[in-house]
């Protein structure tokens, strides 16, 4: 019977490796996969998902306004799994069409992204994911202190940490770091402190 999968982890967790080498395993025993990512999605081209490590493959883009079940009914039903990316960016419709096409088609669907965003937020579709996937697991990556990161910390230009605006802003190493929770705060408490203190010596 097949299964909705969650698959999520922080930045740098190899989120998007993993998924282009589960495509890779599922095709070499002769199956076909349905490689997706949601439009928001930009940064390495408009139909391509690619990976730190220099992975890549050309996928099918969604617009959010998309209805992923009857795509994949009218002009993908030939699949036999559905895998994609960056999936905290679809809409929690459209991740409902992933749960139905599971239900209707017995077709397995595998999803990565991320959990939550910069401020510890789930993002829409990861929410809705959390409540109707049948398996969540997590890529696990670590902090520079060694301890497991689950923060997407965003950053400014000269690497202080970002704590306000939009809850998408696209970015790799340049924007984001991953980080344990405890080191975030601190951070956080640090770098507001210090500001504090340029005030006061003005």
């Amino acid at each position: 019977m097949a299964k909705l999968y969650f698959k999520y982890g922080a930045m740098g967790s190899s989120k998007t490796a993993q998924a282009l080498i589960t495509k890779f395993n599922y095709e070499e025993r002769g199956m076909r996969v349905w490689l997706v990512k949601p439009e928001t999605d930009t940064r390495d081209g408009a139909d391509v998902i690619k990976s730190r490590i220099g992975l890549s493959a050309v996928c099918t883009v969604i617009p959010p306004e998309c209805d992923i079940y009857e795509l994949f009914r009218r002009e993908h039903g030939d699949a036999d799994v559905i895998i994609g990316d960056e999936c905290q960016f679809f809409t929690p419709e459209q991740i409902d069409g992933f749960r139905m096409i599971v239900n209707d088609f017995d077709r397995p669907v595998l999803l990565f992204g991320l959990r939550t965003d910069f401020l510890t937020h789930l993002f829409p579709g990861s929410r809705r994911l959390f409540e109707v996937a049948d398996s969540v697991s997590e890529i696990k990556t670590i902090c520079e202190c060694g301890a497991k990161a689950t923060v997407n910390a965003r950053v400014d230009g000269t690497g202080r940490i970002l704590t306000s605006g939009d809850q998408v802003c696209l970015g790799g190493n340049d924007r984001y770091i991953a980080m344990c929770h405890k080191c975030w705060i601190e951070r956080i408490r640090a770098e507001r402190e210090n500001k504090k203190y340029e005030r006061r010596k003005k």
